[in-house]
């Protein structure tokens, strides 16, 4: 059985007995899948004794936790965790049975195809992403109370998806480029993608696209065979059932 959620934020109280009392009769074979903001690879440079306490628990739970990244993970810490095979896909193993379902990787889980495709933009940068050694401007930034991050910090550029986990996609699909962009969007209008797209190159299209979500269609689906954008009804039906 797979059940699913999301946003932890390292907050595991959800999955206490009192609140999630049917796991009693689970096992290792069962899923928990968090989509995104796990939270529990958050500090800065090692594994604290909370988040030690906190993952530990978890592995000791009768199910395996799986769950994508979101905009509230440490990437550093995250992508230094050992990769290995697992169900037709790469994780990152955080513990024996807490894992990372890594970017672009299709799993076979519980008799079903699994397509992982983490990421998420931050929300709360209006005023800007500052380096750490930039101590006075964080010192007045957190005075003023400005809605910011710091790079390696608290925020990551690898939040979005990369130009090459956009070129996988592209590469395995029958559309051509142009066709993964949310035309009816707001950036789109905001950024007169209409007439940039008429004479740029496929590099600066990858690039758009990796650099900001609101720009890719939806839904966007990947199987093992195939790569679906935007919902018709007809295509789903031919290509799933």
């Amino acid at each position: 059985m797979i059940y699913i959620t999301g946003d932890t934020h390292s907050d595991f109280s959800r999955f206490t007995e009192e609140n999630f009392p049917i796991q009693s009769e689970m096992t290792k074979d069962d899923y928990i899948i968090i989509c995104g903001d796990f939270g529990g690879v958050w500090t800065f440079e090692e594994e604290s004794k909370r988040e030690k306490e906190a993952l530990d628990w978890l592995n000791n739970k009768n199910f395996t936790t799986l769950f994508v990244d979101g905009n509230h993970e440490n990437y550093t810490r995250l992508y230094n965790y050992p990769i290995e095979e697992w169900k037709g896909g790469k994780v990152h193993e955080i513990r024996d049975s807490v894992l990372h379902l890594m970017r672009g990787e299709i799993f076979d889980i519980d008799n079903k195809k699994i397509f992982a495709f983490g990421g998420a933009r931050s929300h709360d940068i209006q005023d800007g992403i500052l380096n750490l050694d930039e101590e006075e401007k964080i010192y007045d930034y957190r005075k003023r109370g400005a809605y910011f991050r710091i790079r390696d910090f608290s925020w990551w550029d690898l939040e979005l998806p990369t130009k090459e986990e956009m070129k996988k996609i592209y590469e395995d699909s029958k559309y051509e480029l142009k066709k993964f962009f949310n035309t009816s969007g707001v950036k789109y209008r905001e950024l007169g993608l209409k007439e940039v797209l008429k004479t740029a190159t496929e590099e600066e299209m990858l690039e758009l696209l990796a650099s900001d979500g609101k720009l890719i269609k939806r839904p966007l689906l990947v199987t093992e065979n195939k790569v679906l954008i935007g919902f018709k009804e007809n295509e789903y039906k031919e290509n799933l059932l």
